[in-house]
């Protein structure tokens, strides 16, 4: 594989699905041929000193930039294009497209000669907006190729390119690593320390945001509860929303079944994941379809834990579902979500056998489909270029 510079404003520890696949495949790359170049993620002394921490333990070396936010400032450009020459780079991956792809010219004269850039759910928003249309088509004339999640992105995505930068695009989504995500990851451990264990438990892991639709499985609780008194709702991340939903939770009177963790190290996600029976995100489109879900990274690893899944229609969420084998995809928008979400879940409690079934076509499908091997070759090839 040629080295390969990858600029992202996206990296652990920042937590987050992009960061998560970022580093995932960056891992999985020689490390000999692998520089990161990222944002800081906090300034203050514990998120420095958690910063300093994760990037000495990588096995490549990552540089990073003052600020908290990478954008294409002059100032940025040239240190990539400075890190380019100096590591001796010959490819550029930028973690996302938008707006980081911009540096794509300067890199290309810098010596690149192969520049990759990733999409996501933000960069389907940003191809409905005319100035950002236009920014985003510069960035695939720029690149060799422009990679996507799944039908639902490409689809938003190709409109807003060139002919010739549409025709180059390739899907490259991310992957599940299947020997970390799996049934016996330690579960029942988080359930005891949580006092869950003998109930059924619904598991939502995601960063707490309006779009992710944790306010719709509390909406769906009180019937839930009438069907089925000992389900707890157990909602692992942090994030802004979380008072919202902590208000919303006892103005419902279901406080007591809603059990919050907070922000979760990545090394204890698939025990958490475990802690359920069944894995719910019903999300939903905002903004005008400006606030997507790119696909959903927590439903596969949910699959990859043995559970069975219930999914909203944001997006591409559905391309990371088998609507009726793993899971199910309810409308994440709708008044009648949280019937739709209380349907589903109470189906899925009431029938152990319909869980075990969806359960294991969802192992089986991230076998297939989803292993990190097969996706990381995939981003080996675009890097190397044509030979």
């Amino acid at each position: 594989m040629r080295k390969t510079l990858i600029v992202t404003n996206d990296f652990p520890p920042r937590p987050g699905g992009i960061q998560a696949f970022l580093h995932s495949m960056a891992t999985r790359l020689d490390p000999d041929r692998v520089v990161v170049y990222a944002s800081t993620w906090k300034r203050d002394a514990e998120g420095r000193a958690a910063t300093a921490a994760f990037d000495a333990e990588q096995p490549f070396t990552v540089v990073r930039d003052r600020t908290t936010m990478l954008l294409p400032t002059p100032a940025a450009t040239r240190r990539a294009t400075a890190l380019l020459r100096e590591h001796g780079c010959t490819a550029v991956w930028f973690g996302a497209a938008a707006p980081l792809g911009l540096m794509a010219p300067a890199l290309r004269a810098a010596g690149a000669r192969r520049i990759v850039a990733t999409t996501h759910g933000h960069e389907a928003g940003w191809a409905q907006l005319p100035g950002a249309r236009r920014l985003l088509r510069r960035v695939g004339d720029a690149t060799d190729t422009i990679t996507y999640l799944g039908d639902y992105t490409r689809s938003r995505i190709a409109p807003a390119l060139s002919a010739q930068a549409a025709a180059r695009m390739v899907q490259l989504p991310p992957g599940v690593d299947e020997k970390t995500f799996h049934p016996d990851a330690g579960g029942a451990a988080v359930r005891a320390a949580l006092g869950l264990t003998g109930r059924p438990v619904v598991v939502c892991v995601s960063r707490l945001v309006p779009r992710k639709g944790q306010d719709t499985l509390i909406r769906a609780l009180p019937r839930v509860l009438a069907a089925e008194p000992a389900t707890a709702l157990l909602i692992v991340g942090g994030g802004p929303y979380r008072a919202d939903l902590e208000k919303l939770a006892e103005r419902l009177g279901v406080a007591a079944s809603v059990v919050f963790t907070g922000e979760v190290p990545w090394s204890e996600l698939p025990a958490h994941f475990g802690a359920g029976d069944i894995f719910a995100m019903p999300c939903r489109t905002r903004r005008g379809g400006l606030d997507v879900e790119g696909l959903g990274i927590v439903y596969l690893e949910a699959s990859a834990s043995g559970l069975p899944v219930v999914a909203g229609d944001s997006g591409g969420a559905p391309d990371a579902v088998l609507d009726g084998e793993t899971g199910w995809v309810v409308r994440g928008g709708e008044r009648t979500a949280p019937d739709e979400t209380a349907d589903r879940l109470l189906a899925l409690l009431g029938d152990p056998e319909l869980r075990a079934g969806m359960a294991a076509r969802g192992r089986a499908w991230i076998e297939e489909r989803w292993r990190w091997d097969l996706l990381v070759e995939r981003l080996r090839a675009l890097l190397d270029g044509p030979s």
